[in-house]
């Protein structure tokens, strides 16, 4: 498990290392020809999806921009998304389900037993988004934020929010496998065998929270495709102050 943490940390120091700019260039964030260049490059989106205003806090992934992400605007979505609102949220709800079920029984129950169910799911969404969001996403090229629809109808959102768990964006802006959304959450299941009850470390089990959590993310990404489409009616006159959603 040491040898595992350290090829990782080693691995995404190099992919660090390797998109920052070399002396006397300008840093990747900054405006350039280049980043331009790419974003003209890029191929324009279907016409039924687009990106929102402002960033919203409770899903940072959806979209902003139209332009790719660099490796380290991955790593910070990675961060804001395991430690945003909705998180968060899912987490303690789905620790609240798991402690009046009693499930799994290693965790037994009360205050102790709502902590590391928490806790548990906290570190499993933690490391779905570093392997998926952040050095999945940059190895294959893969955009892992989540574009809307304009106009979404309930038929239509729920064939988009479906097809969006195994069908992502690459950095060239076309549509490919969703490799890293489906290995990153299976290597999260993972390597959270290391600290989940023995009894819940077999396949089986692992595959099942796996499931589960594919499902879920189908499930969240119907908040997200309705997200702006809600704010939007709920958005301040121009002339107000502005807030995030």
């Amino acid at each position: 498990m040491v040898l595992f943490y350290a090829a990782t940390f080693m691995g995404s120091v190099a992919l660090l290392r390797a998109q920052q700019p070399a002396s006397g260039q300008e840093h990747p964030d900054a405006p350039s020809a280049t980043r331009s260049a790419q974003s003209a490059s890029r191929k324009p989106p279907a016409g039924f999806v687009s990106t929102i205003r402002r960033r919203s806090i409770v899903f940072p992934d959806i979209a902003t921009t139209e332009g790719p992400l660099s490796t380290g605007e991955k790593s910070e979505l990675f961060v804001d998304n395991t430690a945003s609102p909705g998180t968060l949220a899912a987490s303690a709800f789905g620790a609240g389900i798991g402690w009046a079920d009693d499930s799994p029984r290693g965790y037994g129950q009360g205050a102790e037993g709502f902590g590391k169910r928490f806790g548990a799911s906290m570190a499993r969404n933690a490391s779905s988004e570093f392997f998926g969001t952040f050095l999945l996403a940059s190895i294959l090229r893969e955009d892992p934020r989540f574009f809307p629809q304009v106009d979404p109808t309930l038929a239509g959102s729920i064939k988009y929010s479906l097809t969006r768990v195994v069908v992502t964006r690459n950095d060239d802006g076309r549509n490919v496998a969703n490799w890293s959304g489906l290995l990153g959450p299976l290597m999260a299941e993972g390597l959270a065998n290391v600290y989940w009850p023995e009894e819940e470390r077999t396949a089986p089990k692992t595959l099942e929270r796996y499931g589960l959590d594919l499902a879920t993310r189908a499930g969240f990404n119907m908040f997200r495709n309705y997200w702006p489409v809600f704010f939007k009616k709920l958005r301040r006159p121009p002339h107000s102050s502005a807030r995030q959603n």
